[in-house]
This record gives C-alpha cells, sequence and structure tokens, in this order.
C-alpha cells in the first residue's frame, strides 16, 4: 500500500515516492542545547519516530538516511553562558546529553546524523557567499542578509502575506536591510562576545544566522534536495520558508519534496508557553511517569492535531498500555511466530501517520489475544509485537513492565523481603499488614517454594 503523507508545501495529501528508494532521505530540525526540553519539544521527535520506523520497514533500514541536528551555537546559548559564567562548549554539552537521554527514554530511535553547526560552519559560509555572488544576498552594516525580493516565490511554504512576514521575521531591526523581511544570514560579532562564538569569514568574524545552520548541515548529509523535512508547526515562517530561500536560491533545484508540519501540544486546554508558566520539562516528567506512557500519550493524537498534555490522558495512556502488556504476559511462555504488522495497523500509519487508528487496532488485537485459545496465540503475540515495533511501543519484557519503575520496584522488593522476615520470625500479623498494604496498591504476592514474588494486577 502507498504511504500519504500531508504536504504543507502543496497544501494536500500525497503518495510518497522517494527520488531513490536505495536512500530515503529525511531531515527533522533539533533543539537548540542551552537548557532542558519540554515536553512539547518531544512531539516532533516521536511523530517522526514513527515516520523513520515505518520508512525503515517499507524500504529497508539500510536505506533510509535520517538526520536530526543539534544547534550549539545560537544567541541564546550566548546568554546562558554570559549569565552562568560557563563555557558555552560545557553548556551545550550538558544539555545535549540530557535531551538525548531524555529521548531515549521516550523509545525515540538515534536518527542516522546528529549534525552539529559548528562543525557546518564553512559549509554555511560558501552557501553565503554563492548566495551573495548571485545576488540574492548583500553585506549589511550588522553583517551579511538575504534579499527576499530577489525570489519571486518566498512565501510559497507558510502562504503569509507580506505584513504578516515582516511582523513575523526573527531578525534584529537592522537599518541597512534594503527589505524590512530580509533575514540574517551572517552576524557580526558584538564587543564582549566569547571568542568560542564567532569565526573568521569574508565579512568580518562573526557567526551564522539560524536559518542558514539547517541549509547547510542538511545538504552536507543529506543532499542538495532531500525527500522529507519536518518539523513543528511553529517552524514553518520564518524558519522553513527562510530555509527555501537560501538553499533553492544558492542551488538551483527544491530543497525538500515534502514538508511536514506537527500541531502544538497545550496544558490542561491552555497553549503550553514560558510565559504563562505552564511549561512541563521532559526531564521533569520522567520522574512521575515511564516514558513509554508519555510516548503513548503523544500518540493518542494525529500528529498534524493539537493535542492537549493533561493527567488524565497520561493515566489512560498508562491503563490501556497495562492493558496490552498484560496480553502479551498471558502469552508469555509462546513463541511469536515472526509475521509483519497486521495490515489495518500499516493502512493506519501509512494514511499520514493515524497514530489513533493504529492504537485502536492494535487493542482490538489485545481482545483477540484475551479471547483467543492458546493455539493461536503464535499468530497474535507476533502480530502485537511487530505492531508494537513500528509505533515504538511493547518491546519491554511483561514481567518487567508490570513491576513498574525501578525505584518503585525496590520499594515492593523491599516489603516482600521484609514479610518474608516476618513470616520466617513467625510475626504474621507483620506478615499480613504488609500484604494488605500492597493489595491496596494492586500487588499481589505470590508465595512459591523458590520464594516469594510479586506482581501488579
Amino acid at each position: 500500500m502507498d504511504i500519504r503523507l500531508h504536504n504543507t508545501l502543496t497544501r494536500e495529501k500525497q503518495v510518497f515516492s522517494p527520488q531513490n528508494p536505495q536512500r530515503v532521505t529525511m531531515y527533522v530540525c533539533g533543539p537548540t542545547v542551552y537548557s532542558y526540553a519540554h515536553i512539547g519539544n518531544a512531539r516532533p521527535p516521536v511523530a517522526f519516530d514513527v515516520l523513520f520506523r515505518l520508512l525503515r520497514a517499507r524500504y529497508g533500514a539500510e536505506n533510509v538516511v535520517y538526520a536530526a541536528n543539534i544547534t550549539d551555537v545560537d544567541d541564546k546559548i550566548i546568554a546562558a553562558a554570559a549569565e552562568t559564567s560557563v563555557p558555552i562548549a560545557e553548556i551545550t554539552a550538558k544539555f545535549e546529553r540530557i535531551y538525548k537521554e531524555d529521548l531515549a527514554a521516550l523509545g525515540v530511535m538515534e536518527p542516522t546524523f546528529r549534525p552539529h553547526a559548528t562543525e557546518h560552519i564553512d559549509g554555511m559560509i560558501e552557501i553565503i557567499k554563492t548566495l551573495v555572488a548571485k545576488g540574492h544576498a548583500y553585506p549589511g552594516k550588522d553583517g551579511v542578509l538575504f534579499d527576499v525580493l530577489s525570489m519571486a516565490d518566498y512565501g510559497k511554504l507558510s502562504g503569509r502575506n507580506r505584513d504578516d512576514m515582516i511582523a513575523g521575521a526573527r531578525v534584529e531591526v537592522d537599518a541597512g536591510k534594503k527589505d524590512p523581511a530580509d533575514f540574517a544570514l551572517w552576524k557580526a560579532a558584538k564587543p564582549g562576545e566569547p571568542k568560542e562564538a564567532r569565526w573568521e569569514s569574508p565579512w568580518g568574524e562573526g557567526r551564522p544566522g539560524w536559518h542558514i545552520e539547517c541549509s547547510a548541515m542538511a545538504k552536507a548529509v543529506l543532499g542538495e534536495t532531500i525527500d522529507i523535512h519536518a518539523g513543528g508547526l511553529d517552524l514553518i515562517f520564518p524558519h522553513h520558508e527562510n530555509e527555501i530561500a537560501q538553499s533553492e536560491c544558492a542551488h538551483g533545484a527544491p530543497m525538500a519534496r515534502y514538508w511536514l508540519h506537527n500541531g502544538f501540544l497545550s496544558m490542561d486546554s491552555e497553549k503550553m508557553s514560558k510565559s504563562l508558566g505552564n511549561v512541563k520539562l521532559i526531564h521533569d516528567l520522567l520522574k512521575h511517569y515511564d516514558g513509554e506512557t508519555m510516548r503513548f500519550a503523544l500518540l493518542t493524537g494525529h500528529y498534524r492535531q493539537p493535542l492537549d498534555w493533561t493527567e488524565a490522558l497520561l493515566d489512560q495512556s498508562k491503563a490501556t498500555l497495562d492493558r496490552l502488556y498484560n496480553a502479551l504476559r498471558r502469552m508469555k511462555d509462546v513463541l511469536a511466530d515472526y509475521v509483519e504488522a497486521p495490515n489495518a495497523v500499516t493502512a493506519a500509519l501509512c494514511d499520514d501517520l493515524n497514530t489513533p487508528l493504529a492504537l485502536a487496532e492494535l487493542s482490538a488485537l489485545a481482545t483477540e489475544a484475551n479471547k483467543a485459545e492458546p493455539e493461536h496465540w503464535a499468530r497474535i503475540k507476533g502480530q502485537i509485537l511487530a505492531a508494537g515495533r513500528l509505533l515504538g511501543i511493547l518491546q519491554r519484557d511483561p514481567e518487567e513492565w508490570a513491576r513498574g519503575d525501578a525505584g518503585d520496584a525496590k520499594r515492593i522488593d523491599d516489603l516482600v523481603s521484609a514479610r518474608v522476615d516476618a513470616r520466617q520470625s513467625k510475626n504474621f500479623a507483620e506478615a499480613d499488614r504488609i500484604r494488605k498494604a500492597l493489595a491496596a496498591e494492586g500487588v499481589e504476592i505470590m508465595d512459591g517454594p523458590q520464594g516469594s514474588t510479586w506482581r501488579r494486577v
């Protein structure tokens, strides 16, 4: 069956057809590593991780090349270094490590490439030189600017009118601009900025603008024209619009053939924003919720639609995962048949990553498993696991899942050990108290010849 994706550029759902089935390319804009990422930042990597998995299943893992960048030079990073008196490299290394750990906890596969902006400065300078030579860019008083009027179809991705473009441009006011919508390609170094945030260029010391970074990194690791470029809805303008302008004017070819954008997260029906103080950090949420539960919650909404992030959503996601893992635990002694994901699950994902429908089909499999006779378990178990692989869930041992997170499992282990000691000391009242306390938490203790074990029920 065809994979169909909604292309922001054409404003319609299109059959996906890669330029080269032996080298399918995808680029997703990554983080600026100066602080902790919030749960809204996790939606693009989780959503497009499912696409990465689907493409690998369709074209072969070795034939899909996925890049997600790290922005490690930026005004915010420089400000964080100045505020904390910590070297830039130390700040970026710390928060990149934390970001990767957070995403790993959410079941996000590492991309094929993780290009860093600071590793591609020369490539950025070369693109800017080309743009200047072709008349698409010019030196200003504070660096080099892209001349938007030199591109006839500038604005084709966002479809914004000119007033909106000027109002939304993420650039400093510069009296040297030819046009208010022109944006920075190269920023001249400012007095007092650290040496590690400036590079030599034909236009003097400075650093790249935000947009040129992705143009250069995508070209370096994937090529001038890539199959899929993705990111959050907020990146359509100005970031992706400006990437298109730079890349296409420099190379004379489309930057990407399919543009995908995910919707925002809200917090209890209110837009998530730092100014409102309702931003939830991935790092903090992982102290209270399992990463797989958080991933499942993110997949319950279609990636293009808004999603309301609530405790109720997390609780329901946990309950559904419990049910799915319990179905697998019931079949734990059966060797799963090696099968592909059921057609219904694959069809849902091929239809513009319809993860809510795919999860519903997976839940139907769990219902079938709970009703089926044992002779059908091998097939059903194989289908559940294969569907889970596409979605990035259900790959853990069901018994491990039933025991909960490591910290809570140790607490319960200690209580079970205390109960064993109480029984050996013939303190049956204490042993019974512990058993009842654990039962109230939904923990069942099982006594046998080999000792006492437990499980959640």
